[in-house]
């Protein structure tokens, strides 16, 4: 029995489409949209594509060929997911040119009998080659609080849980993917369950979707493991509601970038030689699926561990496996808000002081920093409850936070963006001086627990509010 398909991906030329009506209709909504005409001036697009369209795998080999990367075995399953095997950039490529050797009838080599599609993933490409400008994040998609944070952080900093190399916590969410016809990526929602983006370079793609509502379809009968493949023989006794979903089906070709919303399940098939550019990233819009995952991930994993509860230290070990598991932890994800929530009413502060009048522009990057408050005052107020004791020890201080200089430039970089998005400048130039700022001193600035964080952000909104209605 096929798929029911109930619904298509529509697609919009991005050029015109602006930044708040994107925000108002695909992230507010958390509905998928497949945006063209963004990609035009893309190095990638040149570099990486040969004269007939393919992936021009020699360039590869040749400028980045020493890279090792994680490849993925599409035809073998570890778990969840597909077998991972680490490889350099140029036996990745010299593998994919014999087996492309073989469809088209050179079986000279014995060698490539047995060879599997192998699919490389989660290439931290920016990370690497940071002066190679392969693309530049299309402004729908740059208001991406993971990965500023993270160009100047670690998520976890835990060394039995963090290494350089691991996949989830990692440098980055910015990653390149690079596959021959046919390979695929299983059902899936994404880390963190958050938005991402994806930009075909080169080739073809035919996306599976599921929304939300229904994703307790393709759950097992216990609601702890999805169907893999939808399109294999799925056991109807093990997934008894999996014939009832009723997916989103879309075509993505070359030069498309798609956005995919929050918590929609989806599965991926290329189906032509393809590059694609994708990001994982988080903001405002979608912050409470950051939380409600990491709250359902923790009562997984202190239920595995059910047996240790009289233990002084079950809350630690609890906290260890979810940051393992998952890429944060409640002390981690609670740091970064904070971390953001500083930031916003620095840039508040800012804006209000500034020597310009408020025009338009400037009101409507207010209100989006308002927002940004109002989404993370939202979250704390959901943390309360679950609150521990203590932080263990986590106590941010925003004074503290404005002597270091990787966190002014966090918050340059979020202004910065900011002002592209709302195509004005009255920040970014003043914020070398953020640790003179006086405000520090008339609100709150030690925050150690999710309601002390509530209150940081209601003092905040009380003193600035002022200063804009004034």
């Amino acid at each position: 029995m096929g798929l029911k398909i109930g619904g298509r991906v529509e697609k919009v030329n991005g050029r015109e489409l602006s930044y708040g009506e994107f925000a108002e209709k695909y992230m507010a909504q958390n509905q998928p949209v497949v945006l063209t005409g963004l990609m035009d001036d893309w190095r990638a697009c040149k570099d990486w594509v040969s004269p007939n369209g393919k992936p021009n795998l020699h360039f590869f080999s040749t400028h980045f060929g020493k890279s090792k990367v994680q490849v993925a075995d599409c035809g073998t399953r570890e778990f969840t997911d597909q077998k991972r095997i680490e490889m350099t950039v140029s036996e990745f490529v010299d593998h994919w040119l014999h087996l492309s050797s073989a469809d088209n009838g050179d079986n000279s080599d014995s060698g490539v009998a047995g060879r599997s599609l192998l699919y490389l993933k989660d290439w931290h490409f920016v990370k690497e080659y940071p002066e190679y400008i392969a693309y530049r994040t299309p402004l729908d998609f740059s208001d991406d609080w993971l990965n500023f944070y993270l160009d100047k952080f670690r998520m976890h900093n835990d060394p039995d849980t963090y290494s350089e190399r691991n996949e989830i916590s990692c440098s980055d969410y910015r990653f390149v993917y690079m596959g021959a016809k046919g390979t695929w990526t299983p059902l899936h929602a994404d880390v963190f369950r958050s938005y991402s983006w994806s930009a075909n370079v080169c080739g073809k793609k035919q996306w599976y979707f599921l929304p939300p509502s229904q994703h307790h379809l393709v759950f097992d009968r216990n609601m702890k493991s999805t169907v893999y493949n939808i399109f294999a023989d799925v056991s109807q006794s093990k997934f008894p509601g999996f014939e009832k979903a009723i997916w989103w089906e879309c075509t993505q070709e070359e030069n498309e970038v798609i956005f995919v919303p929050s918590g929609w399940y989806h599965q991926v098939h290329n189906l032509e030689d393809t590059i694609s550019i994708n990001h994982n990233w988080f903001n405002g819009y979608n912050l409470s699926w950051v939380w409600d995952l990491l709250l359902k991930d923790y009562g997984e994993a202190s239920e595995y561990i059910e047996d240790l509860k009289g233990c002084d230290d079950f809350e630690e070990l609890c906290q260890r496996n979810l940051a393992a598991n998952t890429g944060m932890n409640f002390y981690d994800f609670f740091i970064f808000i904070v971390r953001f929530a500083f930031a916003t009413v620095v840039l508040l502060h800012k804006l209000a002081h500034g020597k310009k009048e408020p025009s338009q522009k400037s009101s409507e990057m207010i209100q989006h920093l308002y927002f940004n408050l109002e989404s993370i005052r939202s979250v704390a107020v959901k943390m309360k409850p679950i609150d521990a004791d203590d932080r263990q020890g986590v106590l941010l201080d925003l004074r503290k936070n404005l002597e270091d200089h990787s966190y002014i430039e966090l918050c340059a970089a979020v202004g910065k963006t900011y002002e592209l998005i709302h195509d004005q400048s009255e920040v970014t130039h003043a914020l070398s001086q953020c640790k003179d700022l006086t405000f520090s001193s008339l609100i709150r600035s030690h925050v150690q627990s999710s309601e002390d964080l509530v209150t940081f952000i209601d003092d905040a909104l009380t003193k600035l509010g002022g200063a804009f209605s004034g």
